[in-house]
């Protein structure tokens, strides 16, 4: 009997914390897991995997052509991939899968925004078995009709494979579209073909039908159609983040998993439905205040401390955001 009312105690216990702390965290695909890895300091790109349930991509920025698989139910790396057949990458940014299985990594940034005349996209099938290994890539050389410029954002169309890169610039970037097939063996021109916000991410909802960008500050998710966006956007709830830098839907398009950079960096889901993180907040850079809470959630506190906290939290997101886009560029 004792036994019993202890299990029902606990149960209720259980019933009553929210959803995101009811559940034991690292148990479940697919919810806010941490990067566990110590090599990844500078995770700019997030994908999930199609072949591999609850696994995401990522990669560091500046770094050995790898490509690191992360379980999303631990946080570890499960395998660890080296491009061969690629340069020494300069600065990749980016990683998409396409509807043909195969991983797409944009090594586009360029922090001089014009001191290269080409950039470069790698290509290769998402591995069957998940283990460190070589994987043979292609590697395409890309520039864009008008010219030069920085990017950290790309994307493929899950119908029709075409790539897609989103400047990056402070008062507003351009959308660019890649040729019907890229080639290996020539240049492959991506042309403007609308225009976006301060960019560092960006990717696809599974049946091709929105696409979501994000920045440092905020994030939006557009209608796409006929291979152009088809309205304004509709703001979605991003989480705070010392670096934003990426952002990836689910496999089955319910979420957005937005990641950061930063050592034990922490990806955060966010439900389509409620535009609020699920689980646990993302961990903010040591000697931050804990950033506040979205509209609605926690709302407790007294009108002066809040404010006071609310004004001591945006001018730290502030500072600390400066710091970094100046020591990237």
């Amino acid at each position: 009997m004792r036994s019993a009312l202890c299990a029902l105690g606990a149960a209720a216990a259980l019933a009553l914390l929210p959803a995101g702390l009811a559940r034991a965290e690292g148990q479940e695909p697919d919810r806010d897991f941490t990067i566990e890895d110590s090599r990844i300091t500078e995770s700019s790109g997030l994908a999930a995997s199609r072949a591999h349930p609850g696994i995401y991509w990522t990669h560091n920025d500046q770094d050995a052509p790898l490509i690191y698989g992360i379980d999303s139910r631990t946080g570890e790396t499960v395998a660890t991939l080296t491009m061969a057949g690629v340069g020494t990458p300069r600065d990749m940014e980016a990683i998409a899968v396409g509807p043909d299985g195969d991983l797409y990594v944009g090594d586009i940034g360029d922090n001089r925004d014009g001191s290269w005349d080409h950039v470069w996209i790698y290509r290769f099938p998402e591995p069957k078995e998940l283990k460190d290994q070589t994987v043979h890539a292609r590697q395409y050389v890309v520039k864009y009709a008008d010219g030069p410029r920085n990017a950290e954002a790309l994307m493929v169309h899950p119908k029709t494979g075409r790539v897609y890169i989103a400047s990056k610039k402070e008062d507003g970037g351009g959308l660019y579209a890649g040729p019907e097939h890229l080639s290996a063996s020539g240049t492959n021109v991506f042309r403007r073909v609308g225009e976006v916000p301060w960019v560092t991410d960006g990717a696809f909802s599974p049946d091709g039908d929105r696409l979501v960008l994000r920045g440092y500050f905020s994030a939006k998710e557009y209608r796409w159609k006929d291979g152009r966006l088809a309205d304004e956007g509709t703001a979605v709830g991003a989480p705070f983040q010392g670096q934003a830098e990426s952002v990836t839907y689910t496999t089955d398009g319910s979420a957005f998993m937005f990641g950061t950079e930063g050592r034990n960096s922490r990806v955060v889901r966010v439900d389509r439905a409620s535009g609020n993180p699920t689980a646990s907040p993302t961990r903010a850079p040591a000697g931050t205040p804990k950033p506040p809470a979205a509209a609605g959630e926690n709302d407790q506190g007294s009108g002066s401390a809040t404010t006071g906290f609310l004004v001591l939290a945006g001018a730290t997101v502030l500072v600390v955001g400066v710091k970094r886009l100046l020591r990237k560029g």
